[in-house]
């Protein structure tokens, strides 16, 4: 099986790198991270797939992208040409991040962010002798591509972010019953079958889970499909699951990495499921429009795994941005977005340019932050007491009876 050893092969420095990347991330020497390439030719990508994922969740992705879903060591491999929509044909490499699948699991949370995993990403590109890649990210693997083409920009050919947000408190699902009752479900899984049952209810809309295949509701099928997939690879641990889940949470793009992103020229495709309960919509623009013009927004209809829910126009999507890149269409011919910003990132801006000195322009932006994260945690706390009371009050209302002597029979 193949493994990269990600602290024996480290990077060539690079002066982005040094720029954006904190100088004390060291990478861990036990690290191996298991990898598999699918597909043969001179297009180049890279999947970093998401939170407790391992590399199977680009199953659609690899099997449309390159043709096969069956992996360049396995005996039975067979490429034809690769003959695709990009022309030339194109080679993934797919991976376990670590914490995850058959790749290492340090037990320390220090050991997990998405800065050192990108570097982990790095220092596989390193061991595959690619120099240049496409980067592609899904949840907390856009965050670490994110990270990656903030380091090393010269090495991306393009950047495409499925279902992804700016980390930190913006991870928080949306506030309703459906989501807590996710999320108690999930706390408490502790068997394969509990567990796919949870992840069904994550993963897709609901109306994708309930239409009918044939005779059967697609959510049966999923449901087998999840059992067997979680008990071949075995739950998660706790270690690699909270070490991932802090890695989130304290992911943050500062402006010199955007802008470091935006300066390199490649173009950014934002991907994302608009029923995704996990990510949201509104996130997921923001952070496209912090990268104009270079990026656009292709929302569709589905889940935080839009991926699977909708492959057809997700692989197409991807399609779209490799041959945009190569033919190095003009970022204000890709985008679809609009160069406006709020009234709160205006004043954030100007703060930035209107002061230019050190440590205290930090601190201020900090604190505005801060401030804007209080705010909005204020006004969700609100509107959940509010709707709380008035769902308490409509209970207590007398309910009218009608007249008629209608019955139902008992059978």
């Amino acid at each position: 099986m193949p493994y990269c050893d990600v602290g024996t092969q480290i990077s060539p420095p690079s002066t982005s790198l040094s720029a954006v990347a904190p100088a004390d991330v060291q990478l861990n020497n036990d690290v191996k991270i298991f990898y598999r390439t699918y597909g043969r030719g001179p297009t180049k990508v890279l999947l970093i797939i998401g939170l407790a994922a391992t590399h199977e969740g680009w199953g659609p992705q690899i099997k449309g992208l390159t043709g096969t879903d069956v992996a360049n060591d396995e005996d039975d491999a067979v490429w034809s040409g690769g003959d695709n929509e990009a022309g030339g044909g194109i080679e993934v490499c797919a991976f376990d991040n670590r914490g995850v699948g058959r790749s290492s699991i340090p037990i320390r949370k220090s050991d997990y962010s998405t800065t050192i995993m990108a570097k982990d990403a790095i220092t596989l590109l390193d061991h595959l002798g690619w120099k240049k890649a496409h980067v592609f990210g899904h949840s907390m693997g856009s965050m670490i591509a994110c990270k990656l083409a903030a380091m090393v920009p010269d090495r991306v050919l393009s950047l495409a972010l499925l279902n992804a947000t700016g980390g930190g408190f913006q991870c928080l699902p949306k506030f309703e019953r459906r989501t807590f009752s996710v999320a108690y479900r999930f706390l408490k899984a502790k068997s394969p079958e509990q567990r796919a049952e949870v992840d069904l209810d994550t993963h897709y809309s609901q109306e994708y889970l309930e239409e009918y295949v044939g005779t059967v509701k697609r959510r049966a099928i999923l449901y087998q499909q999840y059992v067997k997939g979680i008990s071949n690879s075995g739950m998660q641990s706790n270690h690699g699951f909270d070490g991932q889940l802090s890695a989130c949470w304290k992911h943050k793009m500062t402006q010199t990495e955007i802008e470091a992103i935006k300066s390199a020229g490649f173009l950014v495709s934002v991907i994302h499921g608009r029923d995704d309960i996990i990510a949201q919509l509104y996130y997921a623009r923001r952070l496209a429009e912090r990268f104009h013009p270079m990026a656009r927004l292709v929302d569709l209809h589905g889940g935080h795994l839009v991926s699977h829910e909708r492959p057809e126009e997700v692989n197409q999507a991807l399609f779209d941005l490799i041959k945009a890149s190569e033919v190095k269409m003009i970022p204000h011919d890709w985008t679809n977005l609009s160069n406006t910003q709020s009234w709160w990132n205006e004043k954030r801006m100007a703060l930035i340019k209107t002061n230019q000195n050190g440590s205290n322009v930090s601190m201020k932006c900090y604190l505005t932050d801060k401030l804007h994260l209080c705010i909005l945690y204020f006004f969700s706390l609100l509107i959940m007491i509010l709707e709380f009371g008035r769902k308490l009050v409509w209970s207590f209302k007398p309910v009218r009876i009608g007249t008629s002597a209608t019955y139902i029979e008992s059978p």
